[in-house]
């Protein structure tokens, strides 16, 4: 019986440490580590949001270095670059968003500029995670 009970914990000790060894970004915003990266589309959003509430229950300031994430904890610190002209943008997580297919990150209107995506509206970008909050 102690053999038994003695495999099942190594068992699922084995399986929690597997789980928790993910590259980076999950499907699901689990495993985050910094140096996690993610490519995928930007759009940023500003003037009708600007003042409201935001996620993180701030509010939204659209010339602040924000974004929205679907996944990433709140206060988590990323460095989002343009993959067509190789600007980047250091910015906290304060939001939840885009809520469109095919986009990873939605940033400020302030990011967006410096990015240089104002004009382009949506453009590919790499996500890499500088901090998280239990690191700030």
């Amino acid at each position: 019986m102690i053999r038994i009970l003695s495999f099942v914990f190594l068992l699922l000790l084995a399986l929690f440490v597997v789980g928790c060894a993910g590259p980076g970004f999950s499907r699901w915003g689990y495993h985050v580590r910094v140096g996690a990266t993610q490519r995928g589309y930007a759009s940023w959003y500003g003037g009708r949001f600007h003042g409201k509430p935001t996620a993180d229950g701030g509010r939204y300031n659209q010339w602040a270095h924000t974004a929205a994430h679907r996944h990433l904890p709140f206060g988590t610190v990323v460095r989002v670059r343009n993959l067509l002209n190789g600007k980047q943008a250091v910015l906290r997580i304060t939001d939840r968003g885009p809520f469109v297919k095919g986009r990873i990150i939605d940033v400020s209107l302030g990011a967006a500029r410096e990015l240089g995506m104002v004009h382009a509206g949506v453009v590919p970008v790499e996500v890499r995670v500088l901090r998280l909050p239990s690191q700030l």
